[in-house]
């Protein structure tokens, strides 16, 4: 008995007919031979298999004849394909049935394409269709957008608009997001004004994207304008306009915006609270990003990837690393954004050495570093001081393809800078092609750590002959040189320079190092003038800086002054009310001496103790004063007297002065050979080869005694020994010092 199967959009008497389905599905034949009671349970079968409206029009028993709706079973068929090879089945066969130019199917294959990312051939389907009408178009567009080829969605916007074809209300938020992507500005002011001309000013998802495309261009005047007009706000109209000003660096404009949407009990959808979360990062409250954490845990969205990446860089960069670090080992495969944040995290809160650790545990994972993540990687380096670290990571840089990243090498010779070795410092920063006012202005300012104001001056003038304009950073570096080297008259020039030359305002760390300037070379009244004449607030640095000066030259009354305005503004720092005691026992005014430190024990305060660590085989050591903790003690002690000796037989006579006032570094109860430096002197003799040299890390000032013991020493040992201080670097070399005893 022959089979009629009728086809509502075209029919077909087919004695035979072969339907394809796909792969996973059986081929099934309708044929001469296949009676109406097998056929009926096949579509049957096919429906309930694709959950799809397919269904037989009806089925003619008297004649065998059944109809079904063809758009319907093929755009089924399309809905639920999930692998290219279905589409490739049931593109042939439309072409076989003659449908391939049909709008209404090519439409739902490019779709079908384009959401398996099979961008490529839905362009082929499109290209096939003579006259595709608005809704070809808009999938076509579509599904470039969605695959983020921003570029060839809105070439194909602008060739559609040449075909004569108009946009609908479906077009366009997928043209904005385009201009969104390409950063597309003026392209998305055309399109604002076809929004009008075509008359959806008045839609809220076309006026979404509108406020996404300024926000995400940096327009965030125009968004909120945008925004202020919606009648209708949706969930993305908000967030949009919150993630804006997060973007743009307003973080409080929107905590503000999201106050607001809480305000009308709008529920707030992930994008929103990452954005939230970043602005109450940019502001460093931690209390209120608690909250937010807490809504993400009520909402069920606590290991959505983009929040976890936001919350690990808010605990990081608010200090609360561990909650950080514990949120970071949720994930399961990390992506490079979360190690960037949880490396930052480490490296801007004194977990240098962690930070470093995590950074070789995520190469030994295979994970590609970006340039965010060694430039964490090179500021924690250059916390842990190591010159080893430094020169390892140097090397490391060099095999990527960072080795000619401005930021990077910028990075670099901070590095190598604080490390202590200017001198590959300065080879990076001869071998940084197109320098800006960044690389100047880091190695200026490594020169100015190393108290090399010559150097830093001479470079200086390079850098104006290669008219690259000086910023506050480079007067910064230039006035920490002078200041370092004892040179008042040009650190004055100087200053006066940076606002009558450049028309830069200076800031409160400009001021103090003036003040710190004048108050070293013994200008005390001249630098109160200069405090008092400030245009601004004096802050805690600048009456700090006159307080070490005062302390200096034994100003006592000036002194005091001082140390009441730094009181005022830091009632518990124990450091400053060290200053005040060594500047009363510099002065011999030992009942002063005697009721600071009461004070400071009705207030609960301790001093810093002091350390040093030297760095020998890549490994870091930490002495204190008078340690005996370490295994090689012993031979370290015998190396002192060995040294204690040397010295009094070179004419060495201490610095009795020290033990009476310098109580900021070391208890005076222990003798002036123990002090910490000394110590990591000894241990650094006895670990290295003869004529190496010692690279010494203090986090303290040098005490007077030491400095002038290191500068014998170095003589006595033939040593070059690098000391890195609170405030500088003193390189003692044939018993002179780089400071020339100005520090």
């Amino acid at each position: 008995m022959a089979l009629n199967l009728m086809i509502t959009r075209r029919v077909f008497h087919c004695p035979s007919l072969l339907l394809l389905f796909p792969a996973k599905l059986p081929t099934l034949a309708i044929s001469a031979n296949i009676s109406p009671e097998i056929i009926t349970p096949t579509f049957k079968f096919v429906k309930r298999y694709y959950s799809s409206p397919l269904t037989l029009d009806f089925f003619d028993y008297e004649n065998h004849t059944a109809h079904l709706d063809i758009d319907m079973y093929y755009s089924s068929l399309l809905d639920n394909s999930t692998h290219k090879s279905h589409l490739l089945q049931i593109h042939a066969q439309l072409i076989v049935f003659g449908l391939q130019e049909s709008n209404f199917l090519a439409t739902k294959l490019v779709h079908g394409c384009s959401h398996m990312g099979e961008v490529l051939y839905a362009r082929e389907v499109f290209e096939k269709i003579p006259e595709p009408n608005i809704f070809l178009w808009n999938s076509i567009i579509r599904g470039y957008s969605r695959n983020n080829l921003f570029g060839d969605a809105l070439d194909m916007y602008s060739r559609m608009q040449a075909q004569g074809v108009s946009p609908d209300r479906f077009t366009l938020p997928y043209i904005l997001k385009a201009c969104s992507g390409q950063s597309a500005l003026e392209m998305g002011f055309r399109i604002h004004a076809q929004i009008f001309r075509h008359g959806f000013e008045s839609d809220v998802f076309v006026q979404n994207g509108v406020v996404a495309l300024y926000a995400k261009c940096g327009e965030i005047n125009r968004a909120r304008v945008v925004f202020d007009r919606l009648s209708d706000r949706t969930i993305v109209s908000w967030t949009s306009i919150i993630s804006g000003y997060a973007q743009n660096g307003q973080p409080f404009e929107a905590l503000v915006i999201f106050r607001k949407m809480r305000q009308l009990e709008m529920r707030p959808d992930w994008i929103a609270l990452v954005s939230i979360l970043k602005a109450y990062t940019d502001v460093e409250d931690l209390e209120q990003g608690k909250s937010v954490h807490g809504i993400v845990i009520k909402m069920g969205l606590e290991m959505e990837p983009d929040l976890l990446i936001a919350l690990t860089s808010m605990y990081a960069k608010c200090g609360n690393v561990m909650v950080a670090k514990s949120l970071f080992d949720q994930m399961e495969m990390p992506n490079v954004i979360l190690w960037n944040a949880m490396i930052s995290g480490f490296a801007k809160n004194g977990y240098a050495d962690e930070a470093v650790e995590l950074f070789r545990k995520m190469a030994s994972k295979g994970i590609s570093a970006d340039s965010i993540t060694v430039r964490a990687v090179i500021l924690a380096c250059a916390q842990v001081g190591s010159l080893d670290l430094a020169r390892w990571m140097g090397e490391y840089i060099d095999r990527t393809e960072y080795r000619n990243d401005v930021f990077v090498n910028t990075a670099l010779i901070d590095m190598y800078a604080k490390c202590g070795s200017i001198e590959f410092a300065r080879k990076v920063f001869d071998c940084t092609p197109d320098k800006d006012v960044v690389v100047w202005s880091a190695m200026i300012v490594g020169y100015g750590l190393h108290g090399r104001a010559h150097e830093a001056i001479d470079l200086f003038n390079l850098m104006k002959y290669a008219q690259v304009e000086p910023n506050y950073v480079t007067f910064l570096g230039l006035l920490l040189a002078c200041n370092h080297s004892g040179l008042v008259q040009e650190g004055w020039e100087y200053f006066c320079q940076m606002q009558q030359d450049h028309g830069i305002v200076p800031r409160h760390q400009h001021y103090a190092c003036v003040v710190d300037l004048l108050g070293r070379a013994g200008y005390l009244d001249e630098a109160y003038k200069f405090i008092a004449d400030m245009p601004i607030e004096p802050g805690i640095t600048v009456w700090g800086a006159l307080l070490s000066a005062c302390k200096i030259h034994r100003h006592v009354s000036l002194g005091e002054y001082a140390a009441e305005r730094v009181f005022s503004l830091e009632p518990l720092n124990a450091g400053h009310y060290v200053q005040l005691s060594n500047l009363y026992a510099s002065a011999r005014m030992w009942n002063c001496v005697a009721k600071v430190r009461l004070l400071m024990r009705e207030k609960g305060l301790s001093k810093d103790l002091g350390y040093s660590m030297i760095e020998v085989n890549g490994k870091l050591q930490a002495f204190r004063v008078g340690d005996k903790s370490h295994p090689r003690s012993k031979e370290i002690f015998l190396e002192l007297e060995r040294l204690e000796r040397r010295l009094k037989e070179a004419g060495f006579s201490p610095d009795r002065d020290s033990v009476l006032h310098d109580l900021n570094y070391e208890e005076i109860e222990y003798s002036l050979c123990n002090h910490s430096e000394r110590l990591a002197i000894a241990y650094g003799l006895i670990s290295t080869p003869p004529g190496m040299t010692l690279r010494i890390t203090k986090n303290l000032r040098a005490c007077v005694n030491c400095h002038l013991a290191t500068k014998l020493i170095s003589k006595i040992v033939n040593r070059e020994i690098v000391v890195r201080d609170a405030n500088r670097f003193h390189h003692f070399k044939d018993g002179f010092c780089s400071c020339g005893d100005y520090w």
